[in-house]
């Protein structure tokens, strides 16, 4: 009976997964055939395939959004931001998991206390310092303020890899001559390399669809981010309701966090689990 119960539960498990997939699927592969219609065809039915495949769509949507231009922005936003950011998140995990000094319980509780406030309470002090600081409408600015504005999850979760290392193995560093950062670089780092992939890759994602702060610190047209480059093509259908290019650009503006993830889906999960175990 207990193993039939166990069936009946993996089973409607197993059709709420499938359910859950196909509600993502779905509508990946609906935009993807709508941006291969005309116009004509998409107003007159939009469930129906496309009669004549209009790969033509897709260099339209380059030109008409100027996505050469817009991965150029947004690759040295997300990769000034992920190389800083990602640093940044380490050293601090390191110090607080690996160094006793005074105030280190303190630090914590106040970091875990941030999580019980909304991010949106600091957008204002943060604009006003942005101003004074003359790093408004600067791709150099937003890389700036992501990578010092630390995020209590990455933290979190790379500080349970490094606090599970053995304390033996810098105390023998220390014993053979080695600074505190030789440390950290050359032991504790590559140690720890599963959990700062997996930082890595949710950063990435996180700030290739970062939208709020490219939106609101960026002015000229010409340091556009990707995320901020589709809100105003979508505005601009109003206007123009040539729809299918707007899909085309949409499904463009996805393939490189897909293919992110295809590559590195493994290591997120293991990185993910092991340290959910570790921690």
């Amino acid at each position: 009976m207990k193993e039939k119960t166990s069936l009946i539960g993996d089973t409607l498990w197993r059709i709420c997964l499938v359910a859950f997939a196909i509600s993502i699927i779905v509508p990946l592969l609906w935009l993807f055939y709508e941006s291969l219609k005309t116009n004509r065809e998409f107003f007159r039915d939009i469930w129906a395939l496309p009669e004549v495949l209009q790969w033509k769509n897709y260099a339209k949507a380059w030109e008409t959004f100027k996505f050469g231009q817009v991965f150029f922005n947004t690759l040295y936003y997300v990769g000034g931001s992920l190389l800083l950011g990602t640093f940044l998140t380490a050293i601090n995990a390191f110090a607080l998991t690996r160094i006793q000094f005074k105030g280190r319980a303190f630090i914590w509780s106040t970091i875990m206390l941030s999580l019980f406030l909304p991010g949106i309470n600091a957008l204002v002090p943060q604009y006003v310092l942005m101003r004074d600081l003359h790093l408004t409408n600067s791709l150099t600015g937003l890389i700036i303020l992501d990578s010092l504005g630390e995020s209590v999850f990455f933290l979190l979760l790379l500080s349970g890899f490094m606090q599970s290392l053995p304390k033996e193995l810098e105390e023998g560093a220390f014993v053979d001559g080695a600074s505190l950062f030789q440390v950290f670089w050359k032991i504790i780092m590559p140690l720890s390399m599963a959990g700062i992939v997996t930082v890595g890759i949710f950063k990435f994602i996180g700030l290739y669809n970062n939208f709020l702060g490219p939106f609101i610190y960026l002015g000229d047209e010409s340091k556009y981010t990707m995320a901020v480059n589709m809100f105003f093509a979508n505005a601009r259908m109003q206007y123009s309701s040539d729809w299918v290019t707007l899909f085309a650009g949409v499904v463009i503006s996805m393939l490189p966090p897909v293919i992110l993830y295809i590559l590195f889906q493994r290591k997120v999960m293991e990185g993910a689990t092991l340290g959910a175990v570790k921690g």
